[in-house]
């Protein structure tokens, strides 16, 4: 199934029944009278949230929904039948927009939510609501009132505690793979996952959290380079990021020659603080509030660096000074053995990272 997170339908409500024009008229009964009954009410539209659904999918080929109209009045008083009501699923995460105005209406945030969001007209009264004392017998009725109709723009943001984050080919697809039971697509080359994947990561029994994996970011991505800006939304409900660095970005500094001891480690830190700035500035310009979220910062493929555990050490020694300066405009603090290292091929760190996530998650 394709993912499909934005759509734009058109929804009109049921249109009211008209009243009725209608005279008692029976033998042996000398008094008659106006007896037209009302029109019924137009059916609504309403939203209803479920956990069943994953994507917008459906909306991509039905654009267009209309409840019921109400049914016209009919003699002796007899009033139409109200049209149905239709409820239209939508995935729990879903934001709902006016097409016009841009300006959010709802937000279904929990399984089961509902909103109406147009109601049927009503129906129209029937001639006998205007019988006077001195208007005995009126010959109109009311039409019913037409339902509303509105375009709306449908916004899914994924619902996940974790999202995890960083440049193509960090290794984010194969890392949710090791948390979690998810078989993201997982290849060589950039871009491979192309939309987001959830992943429930079990820490015990009956303890469990939600990890997202989005598709990598680029600079420029809040201008729309690459695939980022399109799926940077998921990441505004989500309460922790995972910053994942590649670690074959400090390859090249490893056969460097050191001028001064440990020159190539302050070297690599800085090009792995270069690129962890790229993108946190790319969630920054799309939302301010993304870089406020908690983050755990993670260097992977340390296997890379088997032979070199010192190297290693050395950078993620200096990038936490780097690191240390930064944060401390934000007040957020470094956990003591922060940045991570880890190995997605090899398994090593990741058990870790799980128990880090968790205990944030629960504090």
């Amino acid at each position: 199934m394709r993912f499909i997170d934005e759509a734009k339908i058109k929804i009109i409500a049921g249109h009211g029944g008209r009243g009725c024009v209608s005279f008692r008229r029976e033998k042996f009964v000398p008094r008659g009278g106006p007896d037209g009954g009302d029109g019924g009410k137009g059916g609504s539209v309403v939203f209803v949230s479920s956990s069943n659904l994953s994507t917008l999918q459906d909306f991509r080929f039905k654009r267009s929904y209309q409840a019921e109209n109400g049914q016209p009045g009919s003699g002796r008083n007899k009033a139409g039948r109200d049209g149905e009501d239709i409820e239209v699923l939508i995935p729990v995460g879903t934001v709902i927009k006016d097409a016009e105005t841009n300006e959010i209406v709802f937000d279904f945030a929990e399984e089961g939510q509902r909103w109406t969001a147009a109601k049927g007209g009503r129906g129209g009264k029937g001639n006998t609501h205007f019988v006077t004392a001195v208007f005995q017998a009126p010959k109109f009725a009311q039409p019913g009132e037409e339902g509303e109709t509105r375009e709306l723009f449908l916004e899914l943001k994924l619902l996940a505690d974790v999202s995890l984050i960083g440049y193509p080919n960090a290794g984010k697809s194969t890392l949710i793979s090791r948390m979690s039971a998810a078989h993201p697509k997982i290849a060589d080359y950039p871009f491979t996952t192309l939309t987001p994947n959830l992943g429930v990561v079990k820490v015990a029994d009956f303890k469990s959290f939600v990890v997202a994996d989005i598709p990598g970011l680029i600079e420029g991505a809040h201008k729309g380079a690459g695939l980022g800006h399109k799926f940077l939304k998921h990441i505004e409900r989500t309460r922790i990021t995972v910053h994942l660095l590649d670690g074959t970005h400090l390859l090249d500094f490893t056969t460097l020659p050191d001028d001064e001891p440990g020159a190539s480690a302050k070297k690599g830190a800085k090009e792995l603080h270069r690129l962890y700035l790229a993108i946190r500035k790319e969630l920054e310009l799309y939302n301010p509030e993304l870089g406020e979220k908690d983050e755990v910062i993670v260097i992977n493929k340390a296997d890379l660096f088997i032979g070199q555990p010192k190297f290693l050490a050395d950078v993620k020694t200096e990038w936490r000074k780097l690191l240390e300066k930064d944060l401390k405009k934000t007040g957020r603090t470094l956990l003591p053995k922060e940045p991570f290292s880890i190995s997605c091929a090899s398994g090593e760190g990741i058990h870790e990272i799980i128990h880090v996530l968790w205990e944030k998650l629960s504090s």
